[in-house]
């Protein structure tokens, strides 16, 4: 299922967290309510390499307990924000990892997407630039090794790191063609990919609606580094 398909939408930095966010799904409106804790033991009976007659037997309940309320939980963020209202949750593949993850994705313009993933370890999301087209890898090139851009990215970078984010991407072997080893910026250029991720935990708040206001804390943590790949990568 996704959400209404909608132009890309740049949006504000974050304002304030759950309690200075406007728009914010009012409790009485939401259909999210947590995730069942016989959603972990769903999960459970899929760990390893389940055969095909044991995911067969947990699908009904794999669906019910685990994938719906993903899709709930993207349909109370897209209500949140227009920006949010392109959204997937996975459907199962043949590989059992797809089974015991559920994932979903936010698009925000093309490869430039949150995620979120929710698994035995709990929840986890994350903000990312990846699988570019050539003429993003250039356009981010350019805004890294800029005197405006290139230091607001290192800025984001740092304070996501302090936030317990991790910031990895695909990374070539030496700083592109074009720009000086010693680029200030040299770690950035070698960028071909751009990711910030970190779990948000495995606790009781997964149960309840108020897991919402956790993931909504956190896309606000991540909107600094969404403008900038908008603003600079979206083609």
């Amino acid at each position: 299922m996704s959400g209404a398909g909608s132009d890309p939408v740049e949006y504000p930095a974050a304002s304030g967290g759950r309690h200075g966010r406007e728009g914010a799904v009012r409790r009485s409106e939401r259909t999210f309510t947590g995730w069942p804790p016989e959603a972990f033991d769903v999960l459970l009976r899929l760990e390893g390499e389940p055969s095909p007659s044991v995911r067969e037997e947990c699908r009904r309940d794999r669906e019910r307990l685990v994938r719906k309320p993903m899709i709930a939980l993207l349909n109370d963020i897209a209500d949140t924000d227009p920006a949010y209202e392109d959204f997937s949750v996975w459907h199962y593949r043949t590989n059992s990892w797809w089974w015991q993850h559920q994932g979903a994705v936010i698009r925000l313009a093309r490869n430039v997407e949150m995620g979120l993933r929710f698994d035995l370890d709990g929840l986890r999301i994350q903000g990312a630039w990846w699988y570019p087209v050539p003429e993003q890898i250039k356009r981010f090139r350019q805004a890294a090794a800029a005197t405006g851009s290139g230091p607001q990215l290192v800025s984001i970078a740092q304070e996501l790191t302090a936030r317990n984010y991790e910031v990895t991407g695909d990374l070539m072997k030496r700083v592109p063609r074009g720009y000086p080893a010693d680029h200030p910026r040299a770690e950035l250029l070698r960028h071909r990919s751009f990711i910030a991720a970190r779990p948000l935990g495995c606790a009781a708040w997964l149960h309840a609606p108020e897991a919402l206001d956790v993931v909504l804390d956190a896309i606000d943590e991540l909107k600094d580094m969404m403008s900038w790949l908008l603003r600079h990568v979206k083609v």
